[in-house]
Formats: structure tokens, C-alpha cells, sequence
């Protein structure tokens, strides 16, 4: 029983891993290899590659903060909710496997955009999707992890599978 504790924990904090790195690698190559602002379309004008540096969270929410407020609101209290998130689906054991998943995903996608705000003071920003009307703002690997995460707890929970975390 120890051992499948043991590795539960490792599968879980290598998804973690996984998704910081996947996204700190694709911040990394987009600032070194692509100017600030610049307009590359990736397929058509559908998928555009662009480099731009969010002081704020999702869609610049908080870039007006004042700066004391910036820091608690999104660092100091992200960092908390993560760890304890974190804490919780490594120690609860009765978490399906999906839960787990999605979980893994949005905490690592949270540590990559923070990992962003706390060594850069903003968050690098570099995809956009334009489909018709469809059209995003723009966003980065995190964000994707993160959105898939909170995805896949939807759907899971649209189908009454509850978990307590």
C-alpha cells in the first residue's frame, strides 16, 4: 500500500512538472525568438504567434492595481490556494484518477504564470486563436493547462462524479 502512496505522489507531481515545464519552455523560446508585439501568423490568420507581457491575470484583469495589492492578490494568495490544493490531492486518497489529472493541470499551469509574475513582474503571452467570430485573448501554455484542468473537472462534475478536495 506504501508503495502505490509512493507512486501516486511521483505520477502526480511529474504532471505538475510536466506542465511547468511545457510552459516555461514556450515562454522562454517566444522571448528569445520573437520580438515583442510581432504579428507571425501560424495557419492563416487563424493561429497567431505574438509576444506580449501581461502585468495582470486572466484578460489584464489587475494590471491597475496598486503595487501592494498586485502582490497579494496575485501571488501571495495564488501561492497559498496552490499549496494547499496541491497538499490535498497528494494526501487524499479517496481522488479519482481524472480528478487527479485535472487537478495536476491547473495547479501546474498556476505555478508556470506564477513562476511568470514573481521572477518578470508580468506573464509572457503568446498565442491567439481567431475563427470566425471565435476569437481569444491572447494566452500561453499555462492557460491552456489550466483551462483544460478546470475543463475536465466540469465535465466530471456534470456527471455527479464529486470529489472533495
Amino acid at each position: 500500500m506504501k508503495g502505490k502512496l509512493v507512486a501516486y505522489r511521483f505520477y502526480i507531481i511529474a504532471l505538475v512538472l510536466l506542465n511547468i515545464g511545457c510552459d516555461q519552455i514556450s515562454k522562454e523560446v517566444v522571448r528569445t525568438h520573437v520580438e515583442h508585439r510581432d504579428y507571425i501568423e501560424v495557419i492563416s490568420d487563424h493561429l497567431i504567434l505574438t509576444n506580449v507581457e501581461n502585468t495582470g491575470a486572466m484578460l489584464g484583469f489587475g494590471t491597475n492595481f496598486p503595487p501592494i495589492v498586485k502582490i497579494v492578490v496575485l501571488q501571495i494568495l495564488p501561492v497559498l490556494v496552490l499549496l494547499v490544493l496541491l497538499y490535498r490531492v497528494l494526501t487524499k486518497k479517496t481522488v479519482g484518477t481524472w480528478h487527479v489529472i485535472a487537478f495536476a493541470f491547473v495547479i501546474g499551469g498556476g505555478i508556470g504564470n506564477l513562476i511568470d509574475r514573481i521572477a518578470y513582474g508580468s506573464v509572457t503571452d503568446f498565442f491567439q486563436i481567431r475563427l470566425g467570430f471565435l476569437k481569444t485573448g491572447i494566452f500561453n501554455m499555462a492557460d491552456v493547462a489550466v483551462t483544460i484542468g478546470v475543463l475536465i473537472i466540469l465535465f466530471l462534475s456534470l456527471f455527479n462524479k464529486k470529489v472533495f478536495i
